[in-house]
């Protein structure tokens, strides 16, 4: 399975303005700057993107791992913070609340670590990958 997503940028990198589309049409031409990725600018940026990514990719391989431990998630939301330094992700930290029916702690924390661990975009980034996590009643 491969996917795609398409840049454009025009102008110098402090004054230009790019544009993002994806492949499902979700974004489509949408707005990326300097300001936007440095600042506090409208539009979003390339660090802002890989941490939905990072989110949803993890949500999605702790639904798998609980699935296979015999367990459902009535929800799980999890915040991706990542962190742009010198030029490098250096960091995603993951924030997680959980509620899963029936779960010990013990079982939920081996399963978060190993949602965390082996998620597609966790192993693609090279950055520290930090947990926090709460279950929830």
């Amino acid at each position: 399975m491969k996917r795609h997503a398409t840049a454009v940028w025009k102008g110098s990198g402090k004054d230009g303005k790019g544009t993002l589309s994806t492949q499902s049409g979700l974004f489509n031409n949408a707005q990326y700057s300097y300001k936007s990725r440095f600042e506090e600018g409208p539009g979003t940026n390339p660090e802002e993107l890989v941490a939905a990514a990072h989110a949803g990719c993890f949500d999605m391989k702790l639904s798998f791992v609980l699935q296979e431990a015999g367990f459902t998630a009535d929800s799980l939301e999890t915040t991706a913070e990542v962190t742009l330094e010198n030029g490098a992700v250096t960091k995603s930290h993951l924030i997680l609340k959980a509620k899963i029916p029936g779960i010990s702690q013990e079982q939920f924390d081996k399963a978060a670590e190993e949602a965390k661990a082996n998620c597609p975009i966790s192993k693609l980034l090279n950055a520290e990958i930090t947990l926090d996590k709460t279950l929830e009643s």
